[in-house]
């Protein structure tokens, strides 16, 4: 159920940066439905993996790696799927950091949720 959750919290930040970044261009709504697949997997298995490998870093900069991790994840999931299309930086940037933004929010009612 969680995961669900996740997903649908994804796909809806994904359709708002699709029409609010310039350089993040998307072709239809079935490619955001396969760029939130993907970018869900990403988040579940291959973040973790980066946040462990680069903890030192991200105990140095007081967690602001992390920020670097999701441009990366972002601009990896727009890699692998087709149809989806970062011209800049900045707007993998802004997106990994509206993403963030929105994990850390999701996380936070997901643990408020467990606990009651």
């Amino acid at each position: 159920m969680l995961l669900l959750f996740r997903f649908i919290i994804t796909f809806a930040v994904v359709m708002t940066i699709w029409h609010a970044i310039p350089g993040f261009y998307i072709d239809n709504l079935r490619d955001v439905l396969i760029f939130s697949i993907i970018l869900s997997a990403i988040n579940s298995i291959v973040r973790p993996i980066l946040v462990l490998i680069t903890l030192p870093i991200t105990i140095v900069t007081l967690g602001l790696f992390t920020l670097l991790i999701n441009v990366f994840t972002f601009w990896l999931a727009s890699e692998i799927s087709l149809g989806v299309v970062i011209e800049t930086f900045s707007a993998a940037f802004w997106g990994g950091l509206i993403m963030w933004i929105t994990g850390f929010f999701t996380n936070r009612y997901i643990w408020h949720v467990n606990m009651y």
